[in-house]
């Protein structure tokens, strides 16, 4: 990636802020409690026609009783490595810190333009006192900056465009396809990613509630580019009691909705439970490619039929949909997880696909004739012509006489028909009637 800033720092000295100002919304979740974010959350912003991604990065610290604080360090670490121009930002409120200093060492070894960003400068009085962090040793000058409202950003960014040679992209992510992993907390969603990046992108633990922020990554196989989104896991709204995780399920339900594909994952040692309902429901309702997942699939005692009636178990329960791909899986031992990433590609493949009309009308109005609509109150409905809709989602118009008087089971049954024709695994069929 060309023109990147990172965003560095100890803990809650306002870095998600800083942020979202610079990409200009509320990715990040942001809170006064420390810690917040934990893993690499990357956007896209502007500045003087210069287009640029910005890395923003969990708190580093060392020697603390959080036991994300070694996974979290890593993150920044690779930030750091990614990044053109590092924003190291301190806090004018509390003054320079002992971790601001370790952190400091830290940044010393890199060759990179570093900018010392003093927040919380909301006055002048504020402003002034931000001149103590010239004792970290840096030559380039400090920035008393707001990231809350703004004040001073545009100083620092006439600055650290300077260091960018070319106009970058407005948006990298414009255009490719986004597959998102959503599931229940501690199902595997973030091994899963990690094991196809082939890299540790998003932090795991057997903590539930580990990630929080829905975490971006670029992601290429059988010769295309994908975007894959980790999500926090989701749980009944009833069990969310913290601000933190009301809007990591936000941002979850935000990537689902913003999703070509929905990858839903279960936990094959309990089975589909009512959240799970919730979220393939979820899926359905905006009419997304789908696909489930049984992961942990290594710690099931199998006999003869375990898998069929453990899937027969889970149509039986997701009934009355029916068109989801159900795989099993672990993450663990690698088993089927290309298989399912395989799957997902052709499901998203299945959404784009358009069917010639004249081969639709060859073969659905023959099925038709076979069976056609039961008359309704002695009037017979006759379906003339059928056409797909250029939609995104496949869509298809029948026209007939009286269509007004076809009934939903009617409709099931044409959506069979063009199932058993012409494939749509994975991808929901929406079906229209026309008056001609």
């Amino acid at each position: 990636m060309a023109n990147t800033i990172a965003i560095v720092g100890r803990p809650n000295v306002g870095k998600s802020t800083l942020f979202n100002r610079l990409v200009g919304e509320r990715k990040a979740i942001m809170d006064n409690e420390s810690g917040v974010t934990r893993d690499r959350h990357y956007g896209y912003g502007d500045w003087c026609e210069k287009f640029f991604t910005v890395i923003d990065t969990g708190g580093y610290v060392h020697g603390s009783e959080d036991i994300f604080e070694g996974e979290i360090r890593k993150q920044v670490e690779l930030a750091i490595k990614e990044a053109d121009v590092i924003l190291f930002m301190v806090d004018v409120d509390a003054g320079l810190t002992g971790l601001d200093q370790e952190f400091a060492d830290v940044l010393r070894r890199t060759d990179k333009p570093i900018y010392i960003v003093a927040n919380k400068a909301d006055t002048h009085a504020r402003g002034h006192m931000a001149g103590e962090f010239y004792a970290l040793g840096f030559e380039s000058e400090i920035f008393p900056i707001s990231s809350q409202n703004g004040s001073g950003t545009g100083e620092l960014l006439d600055e650290v465009v300077k260091h960018f040679k070319e106009e970058g992209i407005e948006n990298p992510d414009a255009g490719i396809p986004r597959i998102a992993v959503v599931g229940r907390p501690n199902v595997g969603k973030s091994s899963f990613v990690n094991l196809l990046l082939g890299e540790d992108r998003n932090i795991v633990t057997d903590i539930a509630g580990t990630t929080r922020d829905s975490i971006h990554s670029h992601y290429n196989a059988y010769g295309k580019e994908f975007i894959l989104v980790d999500t926090a896991g989701l749980r009944r709204k009833a069990k969310v009691h913290e601000d933190i995780e009301f809007y990591s399920v936000l941002r979850s339900i935000r990537a689902l909705e913003e999703s070509d594909v929905v990858v839903v994952m279960l936990d094959a040692t309990r089975g589909i439970e009512s959240q799970d309902l919730n979220i393939i429901g979820l899926a359905d309702k905006n009419r997304k490619g789908l696909i489930i997942l049984v992961n942990k699939w290594d710690l099931v005692e199998k006999e003869t039929n375990t898998m069929k009636m453990l899937e027969d178990a889970i149509r039986e329960r997701i009934a009355p949909i029916a068109y989801p791909p159900i795989l099993f899986i672990s993450v663990l031992t690698k088993q089927r997880v290309h298989k399912a990433m395989e799957k997902a590609i052709e499901v998203y493949e299945n959404k784009k696909t358009k069917i010639p009309t004249s081969k639709l009308n060859e073969v659905l109005l023959a099925e038709i004739e076979r069976y056609p609509p039961p008359a309704i109150k002695g009037k017979f409905i006759k379906i003339k012509y059928v056409t797909q809709l250029p939609t995104n989602t496949p869509t298809f118009a029948f026209f007939c006489n009286l269509p007004q008087y076809i009934k939903e089971q009617y409709s099931r049954w044409l959506e069979k028909r063009i199932r058993e024709n012409f494939g749509f695994e994975g991808v929901p069929v929406n079906i229209l009637y026309r008056k001609k």
